[in-house]
């Protein structure tokens, strides 16, 4: 899979950490779709190695959480918030490694939850990373009432929500 074949997906937020291309101690991780599969390609910057330039553990999990929260915005059509996810470490990932990460809905298991799955590789198709969630959706009528997202940070998702 090229860039070029696939349909970007903006975010507009000013501040996340994981998209944010404002935020200067973020990833700016930039997300691509195909019919079934999100993807966002990166290098992870020094500032953020944990230990002899590994990438810290926790910074790839939010790279995981990230790409899985944004496959959810882009193919169930809602935001959703992790429950729980599970992440298995295969590989060392180290400071500028060319990274490929991916998302993918595995299934809606009712309205309000959904199975999301996420995998970080570098080089030619190393899998270093993987995840398993469940999430909670929220509608946008939902979020605004329980006051989880102020109505103009909403609004930046709107071209991706089900209003």
């Amino acid at each position: 899979m090229k860039k070029e074949n696939l349909k970007e997906v903006v975010s507009r937020d000013a501040h996340c950490f994981g998209c944010s291309q404002k935020n200067p101690h973020g990833l700016k991780m930039k997300f691509y779709a195909d019919d079934a599969v999100l993807y966002s390609w990166l290098s992870v910057p020094n500032h953020l190695c944990g230990w002899d330039g590994i990438v810290h553990g926790g910074v790839l999990s939010t790279m995981l959480d990230e790409i899985m929260g944004w496959s959810a915005i882009y193919q169930l059509r809602r935001i959703v918030m992790t429950k729980t996810m599970t992440v298995d470490f295969f590989k060392p990932v180290y400071i500028d490694d060319e990274l490929r990460v991916e998302g993918r809905v595995i299934e809606q298991t009712s309205e309000r939850e959904a199975i999301l799955e996420g995998k970080i590789y570098k080089g030619d198709d190393v899998l270093c990373a993987q995840t398993r969630g469940t999430f909670a959706i929220f509608t946008a009528k939902a979020l605004t009432r329980m006051k989880i997202m102020p109505p103009e940070v909403l609004q930046g998702f709107s071209e991706y929500l089900d209003q």
